[in-house]
């Protein structure tokens, strides 16, 4: 039984690394670039927010700088993935658990430093915008399968 559960664990977590390394092929007649949803959300609730120029530039600021912090654990992200991957094949156990195990801090690096730009974007607002920005969050986290409420 614990065979299972442990080899269930690996596949479960390969198939996850799998499934964040995955880029879907772009549609005929769609543009190339990778749709990004957090960034597409990041837009519309500016929008939504009704920010005022200087917000808007304080806002890019903000996000340009999370992005430029989390480029380099990004790129070691990629690289444990293939690690991971490598290892899974080998049926090396022992680095499949250590590279899982650095596979979730590396991640959670870069979860604090959205957590981070997300709380200075919000400190900028106005408290109106605080408020609507509290209300889309609500909604959001409504409409999230598996949130309570």
């Amino acid at each position: 039984m614990k065979q299972y559960v442990s080899r269930f664990a690996i596949l479960t977590a390969l198939a996850a690394g799998m499934a964040f390394a995955q880029t879907p092929e772009p549609q005929p007649g769609t543009p190339t670039a990778p749709v990004r949803p957090r960034a597409m959300l990041r837009r519309r609730l500016m929008q939504a927010l009704n920010l005022t120029p200087a917000q808007k530039q304080q806002a890019k600021a903000i996000f340009q700088q999370a992005k430029q912090s989390a480029q380099p654990i990004r790129q070691q992200l990629q690289q444990n993935r293939e690690a991971f991957a490598a290892a899974v094949k080998a049926n090396d156990t022992a680095q499949i658990q250590a590279l899982a195990s650095q596979q979730g801090t590396l991640a959670g690096q870069v979860a604090a430093i959205r957590g981070e730009s997300m709380a200075k974007f919000y400190s900028n607002l106005t408290p109106d915008q605080k408020t609507k920005a509290d209300q889309i969050q609500q909604r959001l986290q409504h409409r999230k399968p598996g949130s309570n409420g």
